[in-house]
C-alpha cells in the first residue's frame, strides 16, 4: 500500500520526544493505512538532547536550538511539540500561525488565561488542525468502554470515577524539576500534568462538571535542588475533586484524582462507571483485563473479569494472545492523529485525539478546583463561558 508521508517537527527532545520517535520507528507494526509520520527536524534548547535524534534516528534532517528555525522550514507538515507548560502558550501560538499542524502536550497552557490565548490562534487559523497528547484510552480496554459508553448499555449513571496515579515523586530525595515551580508547571500542579488524562474520556462522553470541591494536597515541602542544598516544592502533589455531573435529566456524582504520590501506583489509569443496568471498570494496572457488570432487575449482581484481546482502534501485526502497552497507546495515539490529518471524518476509525475544546474544559475545571481550595467551597462551573 502507498503511504502518505507526514513530515515532522519535534520541538522538545525529552522523554516524550523520544517515544514519538520510538512509535515513528515502529510504524511497520500497524497495518491497513495510507499515512506514515517520518521526523525529519528537531529543536531543543540543550544541544545534547538533539544529538540523541541525531544518533538514532535515520530520517532527521536538521536539528535546531531555536525552534523558530524549525517552523521557517516550509517542507515541514506538522509539529509535535514537548516542552514546560510555561512555554506552551508562546510556542504553540507560534506553531499554529505557521501553519504547521500541532499535536502538543497537555495542559494547553500554564493556566486558563494562556489557554484561551491559545484557542484564539486555533480559531483564527482553521485550516490547522490541532490535537492534545492523552495516550491512555487507546489501550483495548479503554476502548472496549468506550464503545459500551456509546451503546448506552449502562442504564441510568449512578457514580464515576476516574484517575491517573504514580509515584514517581514519593521518594523524598528526589531532586526538584520543573514540575515543582510554578513558574513553569503553573498553579494547577499535578491537575495541569496529569489532569487532561483523567477528563480525556469524561469529557468526550460529555459529562461536564457543573461544579467541583477541591481537595488539593502538599506533601513533600522541599526537595534537594541538586546543588547541594534544598529547594522549596511549590506546587501540589496530589488532588481529588468531587464533582456533580447534570445531563439528560439525570445528576450523579464524578470523582477525578491526579496523584504524583500514590504508594505502590507506577503509573496508573483508571475509569469506573456504575449505572443501574450495567457497571464496568478498566486499569492499566491490570492492562489486559476489564471488568463488567451486567445487571437486570431480581437478577444476580456478580463482577465478570475477562482478558482483553490485544484489538487496538488501529489493526497490527501482533496476535490477539499478546499484551498491550504503553508504547503501543502512543502509536495509536500517533495514528489517529495522521488519519484524521489526512482523512479528515472519514478516518479509519472514529476515536480522535484530544481536542482543543477538551483541552479548555480541563483548564475550566482546574481553575474551579484551585477558587475551591482557596475558599474551602464548592464552586459552580459556567460551561458557557
Amino acid at each position: 500500500m502507498a503511504k502518505t508521508v507526514i513530515r515532522f517537527g519535534v520541538i522538545g527532545c525529552g522523554l516524550m520526544g523520544k517515544e514519538f520517535a520510538s512509535a515513528s520507528a515502529r510504524w511497520c507494526h500497524l497495518e491497513h493505512v495510507d499515512f506514515e509520520p517520518r521526523i525529519v527536524a528537531v529543536c531543543d534548547a540543550n544541544p545534547a538532547a538533539a544529538q540523541w535524534f541525531l544518533n538514532q534516528v535515520p530520517s532527521v534532517e536538521h536539528a535546531y536550538t531555536d525552534y523558530k528555525d524549525l517552523l521557517a522550514d516550509a517542507s515541514i507538515d506538522a509539529v509535535y511539540c514537548a516542552v514546560p507548560h510555561n512555554l506552551h502558550e508562546s510556542i504553540y501560538i507560534d506553531i499554529i500561525q505557521s501553519g504547521k499542524h500541532l499535536l502538543g502536550e497537555k495542559p494547553f497552557g500554564i493556566d486558563k488565561k494562556a489557554n484561551s490565548a491559545i484557542q484564539e490562534a486555533i480559531l483564527a487559523h482553521p485550516n490547522v488542525m490541532v490535537r492534545s497528547s492523552s495516550e491512555f484510552p487507546f489501550f483495548p480496554g479503554a476502548q472496549q468502554l468506550v464503545r459500551w459508553v456509546n451503546e448506552g448499555r449502562f442504564g441510568t449513571i449512578i457514580e464515576v470515577e476516574a484517575g491517573f496515579w504514580h509515584s514517581s515523586d514519593l521518594d523524598p530525595n528526589k531532586a526538584i524539576n520543573w514540575k515543582r515551580r510554578i513558574a513553569t508547571n503553573g498553579e494547577y500542579g499535578c491537575m495541569g500534568d496529569l489532569g487532561l488524562h483523567v477528563l480525556h474520556l469524561p469529557l468526550r462522553f460529555g459529562w461536564k462538571p457543573a461544579n467541583v470541591r477541591a481537595m488539593l494536597s502538599k506533601i513533600i515541602h522541599e526537595r534537594p535542588d541538586g546543588k547541594g542544598g534544598m529547594a522549596a516544592c511549590e506546587t501540589w502533589d496530589n488532588a481529588i475533586l468531587a464533582c456533580e455531573v447534570n445531563i439528560e435529566k439525570q445528576k450523579f456524582p464524578m470523582i477525578l484524582s491526579t496523584k504524583r504520590m500514590a504508594p505502590g501506583h507506577a503509573n496508573t489509569w483508571f475509569i469506573r462507571i456504575q449505572g443501574t443496568a450495567f457497571s464496568a471498570e478498566y486499569s492499566t494496572k491490570n492492562p489486559k483485563q476489564i471488568a463488567s457488570l451486567p445487571y437486570e432487575p431480581g437478577g444476580s449482581q456478580a463482577w465478570h473479569v475477562v482478558d482483553v484481546p490485544y484489538k487496538s482502534a488501529y489493526d497490527t501485526i501482533t496476535g490477539g494472545i499478546f499484551e498491550f502497552g504503553f508504547s503501543d497507546s502512543i502509536l495509536q495515539m500517533w495514528a489517529a492523529f495522521c488519519d484524521e490529518l489526512l482523512h479528515g471524518k472519514e478516518m479509519v476509525q472514529s476515536f480522535h485525539c484530544a481536542t482543543p475544546d477538551e483541552a479548555a474544559g480541563s483548564h475550566m475545571v482546574f481553575t474551579a478546583a484551585l477558587e475551591s481550595e482557596q475558599t474551602g467551597e464548592t464552586v459552580t462551573i459556567d460551561w458557557r463561558e
